[in-house]
């Protein structure tokens, strides 16, 4: 009986649809306990399949990509972004990279629009307030928060996700501004009502809530770094969905401890699964792990996706979803 499809190998649980899919179309192996693979674990996978599955946890690095397998032709990152993956030293073994860009756009941008309305509106010291049993009934003055309607907001990165948050911004009565390594079509600054900052420093200087949405890469490690942070305004909010590393978190630390800035909504963090204790101390952040795009329908078209790029190379065809050096 002839083998179906390309041997592959998933690193993590996915959805139950997309793991059915797979086994009726690939010879794939799969993680049906979910347990995180170390680097002797991906190394093996990566010796024995032609095709890897990995998820943005899992770091395929150059050590790692010296390691594998002949056999391995494609890496289909199961994220949009890949900074997981050393691009550079697969593309220089041979070995094609894809990713799913595209369908977590909307997730994501509703879990940036929450966690502005959580932190201003001081949403979850409410909750703790509500069941603690300590509420003793409303105050003219008890948890009283910013209105975000008629502020500015600042988005650090005008891309897909980017833009989705400022159609939200837009009608929550934020001001659009935004600072993105190129400008962008002019067609979309008139639908968004967005002004461009060419000057990042500039811009934070002037907005009241920033909202990190740009991929980490080289170029945007730390691209909030102490001195930007310093820019901002005392009662401005800083709220990331994107990548821990694009802030440096020591110094969004110590600023929130100083309440030298309003507050923080964070999804993402610089040493995930870790999170620096004294940032789980304070009150004035709201934090999550690492949720922005964890909803059905994302994860199962996120699967779809990384179906289709397996199933486009093994017919012999570039995979839709490739992504090279060149580009990050």
């Amino acid at each position: 009986m002839p083998r179906k499809g390309p041997s592959v190998i998933v690193t993590r649980k996915l959805p139950d649809v997309i793991e059915t899919r797979m086994m009726e179309l690939f010879d794939a192996k799969l993680n049906h306990d979910d347990a995180p693979m170390d680097r002797a674990a991906l190394v093996d996978a990566m010796q024995a399949c032609e095709v890897l599955v990995p998820t943005v946890t899992d770091r395929i690095d150059a050590a790692l990509l010296a390691r594998a397998g002949e056999q391995l032709k494609l890496i289909a990152n199961y994220g949009t972004g890949v900074d997981n993956i050393d691009v550079e030293a697969a593309y220089k073994r041979g070995i094609t990279v894809t990713n799913t860009p595209g369908v977590l756009t909307e997730d994501t941008a509703d879990m940036t629009m929450a966690l502005i309305l959580a932190v201003s509106r001081r949403l979850v010291e409410g909750e703790k307030l509500a069941r603690s049993g300590d509420w003793t009934g409303w105050s003219p003055t008890s948890m009283l928060g910013h209105r975000i309607h008629g502020k500015r907001l600042g988005i650090l990165g005008m891309g897909r996700i980017g833009s989705a948050v400022a159609r939200r911004a837009k009608g929550f009565g934020l001001a659009v501004h935004y600072h993105n390594r190129r400008r962008v079509h002019e067609s979309l600054e008139t639908e968004l009502e967005a002004t461009f900052w060419e000057s990042l420093d500039q811009m934070l200087a002037r907005v009241d809530i920033v909202s990190v949405n740009c991929p980490h890469t080289p170029a945007t490690f730390h691209l909030l770094s102490a001195r930007r942070l310093k820019l901002l305004r005392p009662h401005a909010v800083v709220v990331n969905c994107s990548r821990g590393e694009v802030i440096d978190e020591p110094a969004l630390t110590r600023m929130l401890r100083n309440k030298e800035i309003g507050g923080a909504g964070l999804d993402v963090f610089e040493h995930e699964p870790q999170i620096n204790p004294r940032l789980l101390a304070l009150e004035n952040v709201v934090l999550l792990p690492h949720m922005g795009s964890a909803t059905i329908e994302g994860r199962q078209d996120m699967g779809e996706k990384v179906i289709i790029n397996i199933k486009t190379f093994a017919d012999g065809h570039r995979p839709p979803d490739r992504v090279l050096p060149s580009m990050l």
